[in-house]
């Protein structure tokens, strides 16, 4: 058997030797002295050879061991050359990893397909509160015990919902480690019940009859206030969306309307609100995100028509007041609201629960039991951008333009009813000295 002494003492001959130890395990000197620990084995009848290191990287003791675990594999009846090679390409199997390394390893991952504002979000949420208790620890230590104490310690500064983001998180971070063949058992899952109930979903406040929205209507057409604002407080109540889709609305997203012709036929008015922008909008992934189309009905053509002749040089429909490159203000609308004295009683998202609100019960009012119900209480979600209950995302990504000319019926009925009485939107930008930008 080869001693340590022996092993540093062996140095260049002329041709490559070896110096034998035991069981198979041996040390080759090249001729320019390089020194390799090499074992040779028989797998299938066959003679086979494995290199274990180099030295001094691998002393004599490590190489020993090396060898005892080819030897071991070989007794479970596999070749000690492919778990070698498997290592090499996966790591090494039982080395330990921390949990924020492989936390961090899945989240550079995600990169490719988050938004960068949301990657932030992620990784930012676990150095601030996971990391610091768990960071350090191996995946395989970190019990549902363990994990809900640090949700709690979220949970006790009134951060409920950022707790079941991180519980989602840290879930994920398992799965990723299972994936990479890790069979730990996964303790974000099921502990749903032992962490505190999220609270209701915020409620914006909405008008509900069709009386307050007509007078609220003639209230903001009547307003002090810019036309091109006013406007866009029209367009967004005709059309229900969210207030973001809105501001960023640009004239490409608009088809079926014939700019030169005020008397073209418009019936086939289409805006479309591009996945980037819902995106944008709804802070989605990519993976999720889906185009939204929105047909335009005949008050709404007419507004746009309007506010075109003050701001058809910009790319957005409604620009701000400073820059045709930039779109009104995130709170435009809503302060020409409460200007208007409606604080507290209706703000911009409020036209959703507006609409679903008025129109659903409209339809139930109309079909009663009647199958079709059921069919407009799903078209009023569509037109909406929600996704209707029993409908998957997929569903939801074919059918997103289904039904449209039940969608443009439901838009136009819509339009009738509060613009009842409206200003025409030609004397909203019909004022004196006003420059077309």
């Amino acid at each position: 058997m080869l001693t340590d002494k022996a092993v540093r003492a062996a140095g260049a001959k002329d041709k490559a030797y070896k110096l034998t130890d035991s069981r198979g395990l041996y040390l080759h000197i090249s001729g320019k002295g390089h020194k390799s620990w090499r074992y040779k084995y028989r797998f299938e009848k066959k003679e086979r050879l494995l290199t274990l290191g180099t030295y001094p990287e691998v002393s004599l003791a490590e190489a020993r061991e090396k060898r005892d675990e080819a030897k071991k594999i070989l007794r479970e009846g596999r070749d000690p050359r492919h778990a070698v090679k498997r290592g090499r390409l996966v790591g090494e199997e039982g080395a330990p990893k921390s949990f924020e390394t492989v936390a961090r390893e899945w989240h550079g991952l995600q990169l490719g397909r988050w938004k960068p504002v949301h990657a932030n979000d992620v990784i930012t949420s676990l150095e601030r509160d996971i990391f610091p208790d768990l960071g350090s620890m191996r995946l395989a230590d970190i019990d549902k015990p363990l994990l809900l104490a640090v949700l709690r310690k979220v949970e006790n500064r009134g951060a409920i919902e950022t707790a079941r983001r991180l519980k989602q998180r840290v879930a994920a971070v398992y799965r990723y480690a299972n994936a990479e063949g890790a069979k730990l058992e996964n303790p974000a899952t099921e502990i749903n019940d032992a962490l505190k109930p999220l609270p209701p979903a915020k409620r914006y406040p909405a008008l509900l009859s069709v009386e307050a929205i007509l007078e609220l209507m003639g209230d903001i057409d009547r307003a002090g206030a810019s036309p091109v604002n006013r406007l866009a407080a029209r367009v967004l109540a005709l059309t229900a969306q969210r207030p973001g889709m809105v501001r960023f609305m640009e004239w490409d997203d608009i088809i079926g309307i014939d700019w030169a012709s005020p008397q073209a036929d418009s019936s086939d008015a289409l805006w479309t609100v591009p996945a980037e922008k819902i995106k944008q909008e709804l802070h989605l992934r990519s993976d999720e995100a889906f185009s939204h189309p929105i047909p335009l009905s005949r008050q709404a053509v007419e507004a746009l028509r309007a506010v075109r002749w003050l701001t058809g040089r910009s790319p957005f429909v409604f620009p701000g007041a400073r820059s045709g490159l930039k779109p009104i203000s995130e709170n435009a609308i809503g302060y020409l609201y409460n200007r208007e004295g409606y604080k507290g009683r209706h703000v911009p998202h409020g036209w959703r629960s507006s609409f679903s609100t008025i129109m659903n019960e409209q339809a139930e009012r109309e079909l009663g039991n009647d199958v079709r119900l059921l069919a407009d209480r799903m078209i009023i979600d569509l037109m909406l951008a929600h996704t209707p209950k029993g409908m998957s995302a997929s569903e939801l990504r074919y059918n997103r333009a289904a039904y449209m000319a039940r969608r443009r019926e439901l838009a136009q009925r819509w339009a009738d009813m509060i613009m009842e009485g409206a200003i025409p939107p030609e004397e909203i930008v019909d004022s004196p000295g006003r420059k077309r930008r």
